[in-house]
């Protein structure tokens, strides 16, 4: 009950990240849903919109070290606001568009610039201020399973949507839901009235930091191996929804399957959130990314139906934002709370280049084999390669065990 009464005066920050981040990446997950409707209707091709998430993937991912280290200085309210602003423009660019070049301005260039600022690098180091250090990983867990409700209203919201009215209305709709973060972001924003922890070591500049971090092995392979996990869940994200469609499968299952993603991911970012309080963090990074991979052979050996497409989706959402708190968590832990964002956002410059390749790659080999058989399979390989590296390394060095910064120096 005493751990209850100590979350109350932080409750209006956790709700307005909660609903910010919910928002920001349910609406971003559910664009996949638009490109079959979308590339014909525009006469582009289907790399042209994986183009278009690609970039958006890459501009999130460079742009938030950036984002991180601006919220010292500048404050989050600003920046969270501020990249409101910029998802609901990306929003109206990709609804009003003709051609390439508004669908990479909008869902790419716009849409990527507002994540950073928007999704849960920010969000989790926002969240990680105003609460007690014994509650840090379930808070992180609880924040990121919010953040994995947008995708239940989102998907089937604009599914139903684009059916009824066709795809621009769809997208209009989520310019709707878009105008919700500013209000919630701005709550969110309430956490630069509080002082922020200093602990011995953690540098004066996101450049001394930045050296910190990168002098620590298990930092450098986290970062290394998150680079699967950015491959191979925009992956999902872009290209499930065309992969059913060559399958002959009901449209509204994309949505659905989207929607079940969002469901299992609630549970998953509880129980991770849960787990990483008690176990080794970065061992449990490398079990999410060898069941994931596991998890992707077994789908796209079989055919694919609408039952075997709802369990994957469940089982595929239940580890898909785990490894959120998992690592924001084992960062805050080890060099402290005050570049946490700035850290996050270094270690995700890799998660995006590897969306980056999953959203683009995906696309290309699509266009040139005219099926996903090399894709999924590349995206399994890694992926079970990243998870041996990550277990064994994080085995041999003890990671995820609150280690004090000045053992990573």
């Amino acid at each position: 009950m005493s751990r209850l009464q100590d979350l109350r005066p932080a409750l209006p920050i956790l709700i307005g990240a909660s609903v910010m981040l919910s928002l920001a990446m349910g609406l971003r997950q559910s664009l996949g849903l638009f490109m079959p409707p979308l590339t014909r209707d525009t006469h582009i091709a289907v790399s042209d919109f994986t183009l278009a998430i690609a970039i958006q993937n890459l501009t999130w991912g460079l742009l938030q070290p950036l984002a991180g280290a601006w919220a010292v200085r500048l404050g989050m309210r600003r920046l969270m606001v501020g990249g409101a602003l910029m998802y609901i423009l990306g929003l109206v660019l990709l609804a009003t568009t003709t051609g390439l070049g508004g669908v990479v301005l909008g869902a790419g260039v716009a849409i990527g610039a507002a994540m950073a600022c928007n999704g849960s690098a920010l969000t989790l180091a926002a969240v990680s201020r105003p609460v007690p250090v014994v509650m840090r990983s379930m808070v992180l867990g609880l924040v990121s399973a919010a953040g994995s409700l947008g995708a239940m209203v989102a998907a089937p919201f604009g599914q139903q949507l684009s059916q009824s009215f066709g795809w621009r209305i769809g997208v209009w709709g989520f310019v709707f839901l878009a105008l919700l973060m500013l209000p919630a972001a701005w709550a969110a924003g309430k956490v630069d009235a509080l002082p922020v922890p200093h602990q011995a070591g953690e540098g004066d500049s996101a450049r001394a930091a930045l050296r910190v971090a990168l002098r620590n092995p298990l930092f450098v392979v986290m970062a290394l191996t998150y680079f699967v996990c950015g491959m191979q869940l925009v992956f999902l994200t872009t290209h499930l929804p065309s992969y059913l469609d060559l399958c002959g499968l009901d449209p509204m299952l994309s949505a659905q399957a989207l929607g079940m993603v969002g469901a299992f991911n609630v549970l998953g970012s509880l129980f991770f959130g849960w787990a990483g309080g008690r176990f080794n963090k970065l061992m449990l990074l490398g079990m999410i990314y060898c069941i994931r991979s596991l998890v992707l052979a077994w789908y796209f050996i079989g055919v694919a139906t609408p039952a075997s497409t709802l369990v994957f989706a469940a089982i595929m959402g239940f580890l898909w934002l785990g490894v959120v708190p998992l690592v924001s968590g084992w960062i805050a832990d080890t060099f402290g709370l005050r570049w946490q964002a700035m850290l996050g956002g270094a270690a995700f410059v890799c998660h995006q280049l590897g969306s980056f390749v999953g959203a683009l790659g995906g696309g290309l080999i699509f266009d040139m084999a005219g099926s996903y058989t090399l894709a999924w399979q590349i995206g399994v390989a890694l992926g079970l390669a990243a998870g041996i590296v990550q277990t064994g390394f994080a085995w041999a060095r003890g990671g995820g065990t609150r280690p004090p910064l000045a053992a990573a120096t």
